[in-house]
């Protein structure tokens, strides 16, 4: 089984092999995007307490295609009866970012960085974001471009740091692996 799973997985992260090129939809780099925050809940163990009930990614920041992605990726998630309910939601502000499992920042909202980092202090909540230097601020994984590809960084201390557990597969596939 445990083949199995690392398999899929390993397919989802290779095929991110697709080149981002400026002239490249937002369309087809969020689906990825989607792909991956899907698998990050797949590769990242929550305390106990933590597993019961739905998994809450909250978006800071404002992006119809990715919400419209992470919607369709969720919802394909959520028909497998052995997984757990995902919920996408909107946070207008840091305030709501401790009620979640995974709190994406987006681009235009990494200001905000600090103020969540301190919300969920004590929370078993994964940060993610994608501007350059956020894992350094406090961010558990950051989109970054490498070579033309849409790939991630992973700052396994600040994940450990909310008290969760983070699969080696997918440190494996990080880049700038701290």
């Amino acid at each position: 089984m445990k083949k199995l799973i690392f398999i899929l997985f390993s397919f989802f992260f290779f095929t991110s092999w697709m080149v981002v090129l400026p002239d490249q939809s937002e369309e087809a780099n969020t689906k990825l995007k989607a792909i991956y925050i899907n698998n990050f809940i797949k590769y990242i163990e929550w305390p106990e307490d933590y597993k019961q009930g739905n998994v809450l990614v909250g978006v800071l920041g404002s992006n119809a295609i990715l919400n419209t992605e992470l919607q369709k990726t969720a919802e394909s998630n959520n028909k497998k009866p052995e997984n757990r309910k995902i919920e996408i939601t909107n946070l207008t502000g840091s305030a709501d970012a401790a009620k979640c499992h995974i709190v994406y920042i987006l681009p235009d909202n990494s200001s905000q960085l600090n103020d969540v980092v301190a919300k969920v202090k004590n929370k078993s909540t994964l940060i993610v974001t994608e501007k350059p230097g956020m894992t350094e601020q406090g961010a558990g994984i950051n989109f970054v471009i490498v070579e033309n590809k849409l790939k991630f960084e992973l700052n396994k201390q600040n994940i450990e740091n909310h008290k969760l557990k983070v699969a080696a597969q997918l440190v494996n596939f990080a880049v700038n692996k701290k």
